[in-house]
């Protein structure tokens, strides 16, 4: 079967807790986003060797680093390059923990993404080298705010790269955010499975204004089960990390789910999180995966 994991920051920026609780539900992994109130690329060397050490004790792994690199504006070169700087701490992080994959974006949605595409393409190239040299794999995700915001565009950035070290994360819920987006399993995931090296689980629907938001996953319209079916049967061995997004008394706002992290963006996720865990091996159970 796959491996279990959940994004830090999703529970609490309190790390033990987090751990606390990804032991409680015998989680395989937890995927380092913010920590203590610092960004993954903001986190000191002692504050990794904390890390370590708590999750040693839990017998618990990290399954990847979710960076925010590329999440910035394509036209600025200054902050481009300070993302060059994000990617580098981010493969330093990767590399303390044992852990391959590190996630990036492809700059903010400019609303003109076929005419950028040869510019997002050219500035990946410093990155793919630097992914190579590494023994890394940057795993970009479909990303509504971004300019590779569908796993159409996803499945033509990567073959387009042409780097085994740039691979697909696919978020099934990001896809109804997306402009031009399809139905998320199975159309949009049949283009994205050969490529796949990790997997978001969170879920939407539309709200009483008719937009969509972040719902509990397996009560949204993403077809959970069977997303989670395909993956068991297709011997999917990576990780399925929970990416709640949904918060149970008040939505997180538009700027929080973009730029994800800090403790305003964690309060009541642990509640959240549990909820949507408890769901995930309700699932397993109806598939007949788990006692």
């Amino acid at each position: 079967m796959f491996k279990l994991a959940v994004i830090s920051d999703e529970i609490s920026q309190d790390f033990q807790t987090v751990v606390n609780v990804a032991s409680e539900y015998k989680l395989d992994g937890v995927e380092i986003r913010s920590v203590w109130d610092k960004p993954p690329q903001g986190l000191a060397d002692d504050d990794m060797k904390k890390m370590k050490d708590i999750l040693d004790k839990a017998g618990i792994v990290v399954a990847g680093i979710a960076s925010p690199f590329y999440k910035c504006n394509i036209d600025d070169d200054q902050e481009r390059l300070n993302h060059i700087e994000i990617l580098k701490k981010c493969i330093k992080m990767a590399h303390f923990f044992g852990v391959k994959i590190v996630r990036g974006f492809t700059f903010w949605n400019t609303g003109q993404t076929e005419a950028y595409w040869g510019k997002i393409l050219e500035y990946y190239r410093e990155p793919v080298k630097i992914a190579e040299s590494e023994g890394i794999i940057i795993g970009v995700e479909n990303e509504a705010s971004t300019s590779v915001s569908t796993a159409k565009l996803l499945e033509k950035f990567i073959n387009d790269v042409g780097s085994t070290n740039v691979r697909a994360i696919w978020d099934p819920a990001n896809e109804v955010y997306a402009d031009g987006g399809e139905k998320p399993f199975p159309n949009a995931y049949n283009r994205v499975k050969p490529y796949m090296i990790h997997c978001h689980a969170k879920d939407a629907a539309e709200n009483e204004e008719g937009k969509m938001e972040s719902v509990p996953v397996g009560t949204g319209v993403i077809d959970w089960k069977g997303q989670i079916k395909e993956l068991l049967d297709y011997n999917y061995k990576g990780y399925l990390s929970l990416e709640t997004h949904w918060r149970p008394k008040k939505a997180l706002s538009e700027d929080l789910l973009n730029r994800p992290g800090g403790s305003a963006f964690s309060e009541a996720g642990e509640e959240a999180s549990r909820i949507c865990l408890d769901n995930i091996f309700q699932i397993l159970k109806d598939l007949g995966e788990m006692e």
